[in-house]
């Protein structure tokens, strides 16, 4: 199990790089999703891993089976989850922003929160989780039916987020947003969350996933249809309105599950006895410091996208740029991270620590 929770920081560093890297391409480089040639591949699967990979952390044996328990877990993730992101916000409009409170109120009624909104769908999924994991102690049925159901539900919601002409309580239809949902960033959690609960699923299954994994005839079957789902998403386009959203999502599910089969295959080569584990594994473990804080350090580099836009297709430029880039960004945050951290005070209530 060890050696498991190793890869598994080391996955979650590789995941926290390709965010920052997004992050500077879309917003350091201000290259558009469209004309990118790495951004929509990199869209496809860089947040649905993180949830992936948070939930699949979440599952524990028991875990909030009695209301105390329950009560303590709900506690603990409102003081991890809020109190950070709401300093940070904060934070990063006085630095960035150019008019504070108006700024302030305009980040509040959007649904990313100027970016802090992944803390915040988290915390959403939490508490519903949690609360489940509770309730599902206490049913008798088969153990399997209530995470299925409940994955299941998860499902129908992310749907309506892309079908506004028939779900417009959810998203809205011609340009028309629901206001509850964007201040609450629960328009997020609903594309995110069944993401967490397929984690969570194959951590409750773990042995029988891993044979899933290690069959003969699984992986080649997985590349084969991600082929097909992600050219159509980037290239093909033949879907139309709500039938859009099929290949997507399956683009989306294959290929976190890709990533993270790579990581478990070759988790010898990202132990912290190796250079590139060591230093995967200590993002990995920094990811809620890292995200809160990168956003004061993305470049201002507008003409490097005039410069990608013009001369496209140049994915593996495009993206080792980016990458590059986020790596440095990323030792910044790290470097103010360990300067916040000297303080007990701070390690707690910014970093949850």
């Amino acid at each position: 199990m060890k050696q498991r929770l190793e890869w598994l920081d080391a996955l979650r560093g590789f995941t926290m790089i390709l965010v920052v890297a997004f992050h500077v391409s879309q917003m350091g480089f201000v290259q558009p999703v469209k004309t990118s040639s790495s951004l929509q591949f990199l869209l496809l699967f860089r947040m649905p891993l993180f949830f992936f990979v948070s939930g699949f952390l979440a599952y524990k044996v028991g875990q909030a089976a009695t209301v105390g328990e329950l009560r303590r877990l709900v506690g603990k993730k409102l003081r991890v989850q809020l109190v950070p992101t709401v300093v940070f916000f904060l934070f990063s409009t006085a630095v960035l922003g150019k008019d504070f409170w108006p700024d302030v109120v305009a980040g509040l009624h959007l649904s990313h929160k100027n970016g802090y909104w992944f803390t915040i769908a988290l915390l959403w999924m939490f508490l519903i989780y949690y609360p489940f994991c509770y309730l599902e102690s206490r049913l008798r049925v088969r153990p399997w039916v209530p995470i299925v159901v409940l994955f299941v539900l998860s499902l129908v919601a992310y749907e309506t987020c892309y079908l506004p002409r028939w779900f417009n309580w959810a998203s809205g239809y011609r340009g028309v947003r629901n206001a509850f949902l964007d201040d609450t960033t629960l328009v997020l959690t609903m594309q995110h969350f069944p993401f967490f609960l397929y984690g969570n699923i194959v951590r409750r299954y773990w042995e029988q996933s891993q044979r899933l994994m290690d069959s003969r005839w699984f992986y080649p079957v997985m590349v084969v249809v991600v082929i097909f789902s992600t050219l159509d998403v980037v290239k093909w386009h033949t879907m139309r309105q709500e039938w859009t959203i099929l290949p997507t999502t399956l683009s989306k599910f294959i290929l976190l599950t890709m990533v993270f089969m790579y990581f478990r295959h070759y988790q010898q080569y990202v132990s912290r006895f190796t250079p590139v584990g060591s230093v995967l594994q200590y993002i990995g473990r920094r990811t809620l410091d890292i995200y809160l804080i990168h956003y004061l350090f993305l470049p201002n580099l507008p003409t490097v996208g005039v410069f990608f836009g013009r001369y496209r297709h140049n994915f593996a430029i495009d993206t080792t740029l980016s990458v590059l880039v986020a790596l440095v960004v990323i030792g910044f945050c790290c470097i103010t991270s360990n300067i916040l951290r000297v303080s007990p005070f701070f390690r707690k209530w910014l970093f949850g620590r």
